[in-house]
């Protein structure tokens, strides 16, 4: 703000300061007739409203709401009030009783000029939206009549909140541009706030609230990314010149004061010339009854209304327009960090815009970020490591992050299962590549997912593998827990899959489903509806997986209970045996870090016992235990007693050697 216009500010302020006692002044000679100072009070209103620059608060709440002069006067009286102390004792006195100091009905009714019975009629905007509050008295007319604190601050000049829509409502600002060649938003999302922007003056010049009898324009906003819709509706409504309100839909619903809280948002758009964002990602598209819920809550509210949800939403009419929003394309991220990093160089920026999908703000603070690593970082890294970081924290909510400690040298398996984890890793660096320069990507996403399976006991490698894929691409990893998504409520586990797919889609993180037969069973006939929703939810799950940009890993332990269609869906499918002697001998020599205090082991000998890599690595463990216990080296008589622990875990009775 310039030193003008805080001084443009002021000028109002103190301008609109001098109406308001004039206007109260004015009604203090109605509630005291005879009393004189009439003459003076409407000088005094024709001065302050001469100084006025625009219109003052009470003026533009009566403009805003359509009031009546009455109306206007009412809303006033309750004002005065709180405003002026002289006011209760002069209601008490118009009343014929010191103990009525509050202004009611009757008072109004009898005092002011205009009166009309309909002024507080349940439907009139004075009880309508909330802007005066009636207490209990003995009849509608005697009862204590009181302005609500957010209009009062209001009328007083003071822009205070809805105290009531605090953690509920939140204001949402206009995206600012960051540097001096930054756009607030993406070209292509700039362009779509313009439209969007177009279609909010066309819904209100077709008629809006006066001709749709009460109803708000409504636009839908669809897309994968909530900060995207939300930052283009900001910008859609700045140019119209409206602030923006954001509301949780599902917050909304579980409100048991949800018709009060509609009605303070209806004000508080309003009073803050401001349409309101609904975000809606919690409800699903086919949760009618939710859906049908806010609808009727929102119905009637005035001034626009914006439903932001991944997948179009009905909430009681249908839109007046819908648009899909996007994020950034990959030329503009690319053209945004050519911006930001102009040194940077073309291979580079290549394979930041094919692993990671940022937004403006995201992709600075990334750049910022790496900027501060340090002289001793590489640069390169420091950079992909941050922008791994932007990428994280929604993802973080929803799963397990791994961190990589396996390398390659770790990994016990043969040949072909290891270049099949070699092609994989290659795959997932040239996608950009085959998905771009080649035009695979233009034959649509379908297809282009890069979804592995990882088959075979439990104790073979599984995991590690997926480790060493992450630290080699240089990608987190995530663990998903498919017991926590898998619901027993229709539409619940697609929901949370499109979650945990939608979070990752921003760093194409490594996703690692562990034991996939949870939600992967043989099909077979459908006998009942759980199986019908229960294949719903595998074909869900195997779609997003095809058209995911990054790499999804289902393991299982029991292949055969998959289903043959499934298998033919992913691209790779990597099996991981029980190790023989040769690859136990070779865990076994890899089981104790270089730093442990091993003597006299039998290699060979120990390589006769029929355990998997997992296995293995918790006997080496328990044997360091009991020697650390002992206080010796770790000796073969350890590892032969923490043997003879594992076997009896697994149920497997005496140690023996391979066929023993």
């Amino acid at each position: 703000m310039t030193a003008a216009d805080a001084q443009d500010e002021a000028d109002w302020h103190e301008a609109n300061r001098r109406y308001l006692v004039a206007r109260l002044a004015a009604l203090g000679c109605l509630l005291s007739p005879g009393s004189g100072g009439e003459d003076e009070a409407r000088r005094a209103i024709a001065e302050a409203a001469d100084a006025l620059r625009a219109p003052s608060a009470i003026d533009r709440v009566a403009a805003l709401f359509d009031l009546s002069p009455f109306e206007r006067d009412l809303l006033l009286l309750c004002a005065g009030v709180e405003l002026d102390a002289s006011f209760a004792a002069r209601c008490a006195a118009a009343q014929g009783d010191p103990l009525r100091v509050a202004p009611t009905f009757s008072l109004a009714l009898a005092a002011l000029p205009d009166a009309h019975w309909g002024a507080l009629g349940p439907g009139a905007p004075l009880r309508r939206m909330q802007l005066i509050e009636v207490g209990q008295g003995e009849t509608l007319t005697l009862s204590p009549l009181r302005i609500s604190e957010r209009v009062l601050h209001f009328i007083a000049g003071v822009e205070h909140p809805e105290e009531r829509l605090v953690g509920l409502v939140a204001p949402v600002a206009p995206v600012a541009p960051v540097a001096p060649v930054a756009a607030p938003l993406a070209p292509s999302q700039a362009r779509l706030a313009a439209r969007i922007g177009d279609a909010l003056r066309a819904a209100e010049a077709s008629g809006g609230a006066e001709a749709s009898g009460g109803a708000r324009p409504i636009v839908s906003l669809t897309g994968a990314d909530p900060a995207s819709r939300r930052a283009v509706a900001a910008a859609a409504c700045a140019s119209v010149g409206l602030g923006l309100l954001a509301l949780s839909a599902d917050a909304l619903a579980a409100r048991q004061d949800a018709q009060l809280v509609c009605r303070l948002l209806g004000r508080e758009a309003v009073l803050s010339s401001s349409a309101l964002l609904v975000e809606a990602d919690d409800l699903d598209a086919t949760d009618a009854a939710r859906a049908g819920l806010v609808g009727r809550l929102l119905d009637g509210l005035p001034g626009p209304v914006l439903v932001s949800a991944r997948e179009r939403l009905r909430l009681g009419r249908a839109p007046d327009a819908a648009f899909e929003v996007s994020r950034p394309a990959a030329q503009e991220q690319a053209a945004l960090w050519r911006q930001v990093l102009p040194a940077a160089q073309g291979g580079l920026i290549d394979r930041l815009v094919a692993q990671f999908d940022l937004d403006e703000p995201a992709l600075r603070s990334a750049a910022a970020a790496a900027a501060s690593a340090g002289d001793g970082a590489d640069p390169d890294v420091a950079l992909w490591d941050a922008c791994r970081a932007e990428a994280r924290p929604a993802l973080d909510e929803l799963t397990q992050r791994i961190e990589p400690a396996a390398t390659w040298d770790d990994l016990v398996l043969p040949e072909a299962a290891r270049a099949s984890l070699r092609e994989i890793a290659a795959s997932h660096r040239q996608r950009g590549t085959v998905h771009g320069a080649f035009g695979f990507a233009e034959r649509g996403a379908r297809g282009l997912g890069a979804g592995a399976l990882f088959a075979g006991p439990s104790g073979t490698g599984k995991t590690m593998a997926a480790e060493v894929l992450a630290a080699e691409l240089r990608l987190d990893l995530h663990r998903v827990d498919l017991s926590q998504l898998v619901s027993r409520y229709i539409g619940e586990t697609e929901k949370n899959l499109r979650r945990v797919f939608d979070a990752a889609e921003r760093g194409a993180a490594i996703l690692l489903f562990d034991e996939a037969e949870a939600l992967f069973g043989r099909r077979g006939e459908v006998r009942d509806t759980v199986d019908r929703y229960a294949n719903m939810e595998v074909a869900y799950l195997l779609q997003r997986i095809e058209a995911y940009r990054g790499l999804a890993i289902l393991t299982t332990n029991l292949e055969r209970n998959l289903d043959p269609a499934f298998l033919r869906r992913l691209r790779f499918v990597v099996r991981f045996p029980l190790p023989g002697p040769a690859e136990r001998a070779a865990l076994w020599r890899r089981a104790f870090p270089p730093r442990a205090p091993v003597v006299g082991l039998d290699v060979e000998r120990l390589a006769q016992m029929s355990l998997t890599a997992g296995s293995i690595r918790n006997v080496a463990l328990r044997a360091a235990f009991l020697a650390a216990e002992a206080g010796t080296p770790i000796r073969m008589d350890h590892v032969l007693a923490a043997a003879r622990a594992e076997y009896e875990k697994l149920g497997r009775g005496e140690v023996r050697a391979e066929g023993g």
